[in-house]
């Protein structure tokens, strides 16, 4: 785990307890440090959204852009609901607000570790997923996808092409407990259509008014 928290006594209570989980971390005291320690080997990353030299969202965005795939649990003290949205849509699994318990941030990554190796690949078409890889092929070129929008696409993918609700999709796709609004679906499916369209694909995700979206 790598944890970004500049608050170097909350960083250490945040690290030693983590340890007694029994998860490795890594501390690191601002985004640039994140950004130069963030590698593949990295399973999961913490990070404050208030750190002294840049916002983590903007973070997590630009460890998103270099293929960092693993998941993001946000920490922060802002709890209102455009808060929360806009760290989904800047890449992120989980959001837990300030103060929190240790307990809870453990069952959360645990889960958001589960969640970002789905057991099994899917196909539709001549489209394929990778779930070592975390890449669709479209229909032959993989296209890289971060956990999240990996598992929209899978949930999306695994009813050939039958529409699932807003609302199983949110399910399936973020921790059972998470405080999540519909509207953090959005962000995800336009990424996944642009991403999808650029590949060259004929497939697209469409939307069924007031019931869900399908792969069609």
């Amino acid at each position: 785990m790598l944890v970004v928290e500049d608050d170097h006594t909350l960083r250490d209570v945040l690290m030693r307890e983590l340890r007694d989980d029994d998860f490795d971390t890594v501390p690191a005291p601002d985004g640039a440090t994140a950004l130069r320690l963030a590698t593949a080997d990295v399973s999961a990353l913490v990070p404050d959204i208030g750190l002294p030299d840049a916002d983590g969202r903007d973070v997590c965005q630009a460890m998103r852009a270099n293929g960092y795939r693993s998941p993001v649990v946000f920490l922060t003290a802002q709890h209102r609901l455009h808060d929360r949205l806009s760290g989904f849509s800047a890449g992120g699994d989980d959001y837990l607000p300030k103060p929190f318990h240790l307990t809870e941030l453990a069952a959360r990554l645990r889960a958001a570790l589960k969640r970002a190796a789905p057991p099994s690949d899917a196909s539709l078409g001549d489209h394929a997923l990778n779930a070592v890889r975390h890449t669709v092929s479209v229909p032959s070129t993989p296209v890289d996808l971060p956990p999240t929008e990996f598992r929209v696409l899978a949930a999306l993918m695994a009813t050939s092409g039958g529409i699932v609700s807003r609302r199983e999709l949110v399910r399936t796709t973020w921790p059972e407990g998470a405080q999540i609004h519909n509207n953090a679906l959005y962000p995800y499916l336009t990424r996944l259509r642009r991403k999808l369209r650029e590949a060259g694909s004929d497939h697209t995700i469409a939307t069924a008014r007031g019931i869900g979206h399908r792969l069609s």
